[in-house]
């Protein structure tokens, strides 16, 4: 279809509007990191007049923020091999397999993201106090608390996706597989997840996009020594002080990782998601 000279005036001034509402407050985080504490807190102007990397250094010594970056790290990649390993099984075996109760499965799975994160704080919470009195297991204020606690977010949507994606791949191809001496799992690891490796790239940034920049349950489920870095950016505000100069530039080394590896995988990621979300 030829579009109209109209409908390209309409789309650059939307696709400007989006552009500006994006790139300005990144431009001001930029600047802001690049500016003396008492220039952010003065008077505000577009362009920093004394520029200074001392807040991309003053930073780590503020917070322990190298501590907050492993911590996220720790939890953030094995939230998300997690989510992804068990995400394939089970979306292999709602895919492939026809079994009771696999409707309900499904529409169980699905309709578990349509309750915010907020409702199941305190359930979680109960639970891993009455899991620490009735087994000593300690997941209250621990990475592993931590991990369980997103992989109940991150794992529904990534069965549901993965699921999708699976259905878009030829049965064919499995029964090749079985053919040739494969079983369900040989078909599964030599031959699905081959050609399923946009889906399970869209899984695994999900995943990990959903752990790195959480905040509720990180501020309840974390002490101290285990704190992450989306809690830790709090403390960069004191009783007597807010360092906003240094808050700025840690967000920015904050958000290297997801944008990186979102730039790395963009196209696999956007193919992963259409696939996945139609069937």
């Amino acid at each position: 279809m030829r579009e109209t000279q109209g409908f390209k005036i309409y789309r650059g001034v939307v696709l400007t509007v989006l552009g500006l509402f994006v790139l300005v407050p990144l431009y001001v985080m930029i600047t802001s990191s690049l500016k003396p504490l008492k220039d952010v807190q003065g008077a505000f102007s577009w362009w920093p007049s004394n520029l200074t990397l001392a807040p991309f250094v003053d930073m780590w010594k503020t917070v322990p923020l190298a501590r907050y970056f492993v911590n996220s790290t720790i939890v953030s990649v094995s939230a998300t091999v997690f989510s992804v390993a068990i995400a394939i099984l089970a979306a292999f075996a709602v895919s492939r397999f026809r079994f009771r109760g696999r409707t309900a499965f499904t529409t169980t799975v699905l309709s578990t993201q349509m309750f915010p994160g907020v409702l199941f704080l305190l359930p979680l919470f109960l639970i891993f106090v009455n899991i620490n009195n009735s087994f000593g297991l300690q997941l209250v204020g621990t990475r592993l608390g931590l991990i369980i606690t997103y992989l109940t977010f991150s794992l529904p949507f990534s069965i549901w996706m993965l699921a999708g994606y699976f259905d878009s791949i030829p049965r064919e191809l499995d029964e090749a597989a079985l053919v040739d001496g494969c079983g369900p799992m040989g078909a599964l690891w030599r031959v699905v997840l081959p050609a399923a490796r946009p889906g399970v790239i869209a899984v695994a940034i999900y995943s990990f996009m959903t752990a790195w920049g959480e905040v509720l349950f990180a501020s309840v489920m974390t002490t101290e020594a285990n704190r992450t870095l989306s809690v830790g950016l709090r403390q960069y505000s004191t009783q007597t002080n807010i360092y906003w100069n240094q808050i700025m530039a840690a967000a920015l080394v904050v958000s290297v990782p997801v944008v990186i590896g979102f730039l790395l995988a963009q196209r696999h990621f956007v193919a992963g998601v259409t696939a996945g979300a139609v069937k």
